[in-house]
This record gives C-alpha cells, sequence and structure tokens, in this order.
C-alpha cells in the first residue's frame, strides 16, 4: 500500500486525509475509493481537466505523463508544474502528498455544453 496524504480542500476534504491506495492505482481511483469525490467528467478517459492534482511531494515516483495528458493539462485552471490529471497518474511505491485545486474547469458543470 501506498500512502497518499490529501491537503485540506474547502468542500471535498476540510480537514485533509491519509490514505493508503493499491500500487498501481491511479490518483483519481484512490480518492474515489476513499470517498473523496473528486470531478472526472470524462470519466476518466483523458478527455478533461477536472480531476487536475498537484503532486507536492513524490511527483517523480509517479508514472510518466503521456503527450495528450500534457496537451490537457495546459487547459487546467492553477496549472502548476507538479500538475497532473489525477485519473492519468499511477501511484507506485513513494508516498505522495496532493493538493486537488480549489476551481475547475467544467464546461458540461458549468452548462456551456
Amino acid at each position: 500500500m501506498t500512502q497518499i496524504i490529501v491537503l485540506p480542500h474547502v468542500e471535498l476534504c476540510p480537514d485533509g486525509t491519509v490514505l493508503d491506495v493499491a500500487e498501481g492505482t491511479t490518483i483519481c481511483d484512490g480518492l474515489l475509493e476513499n470517498g473523496i469525490e473528486i470531478e472526472h467528467a470524462c470519466e476518466k478517459s483523458c478527455a478533461c481537466t477536472t480531476c487536475h492534482v498537484i503532486v507536492r511531494e513524490g511527483f517523480s515516483s509517479l508514472s510518466e505523463a503521456e503527450e495528450e495528458e500534457e496537451d490537457l493539462l495546459d487547459k487546467a485552471w492553477g496549472l502548476e508544474p507538479q500538475s497532473r490529471l489525477s485519473c492519468q497518474a499511477v501511484v507506485r511505491k513513494e508516498p505522495l502528498v496532493i493538493e486537488i485545486p480549489r476551481y475547475t474547469i467544467n464546461m458540461a458543470r458549468e452548462g456551456k455544453h
């Protein structure tokens, strides 16, 4: 099991939390399996940026980002050098500290179908 420390997020995880997730799981699946309802508007198919997270510690231990993910990340709100789409970032052995940005860009939710 790999430890993911989730920093406090006003709506999804106000107090922050520590999760144990299986190695080989995506960050998104690990969050969802532990009751943290991170947005994933494209159903985890790497077609939006709603599951964007910032990896504060352990970034280099994650699976490499594919070109498609890199291109999408350019559109994410609050992009930082350690940003990843949580549906694509596969957890390895090293513990992670992640931050879920306060805002996402979700066109369907904002009524801009």
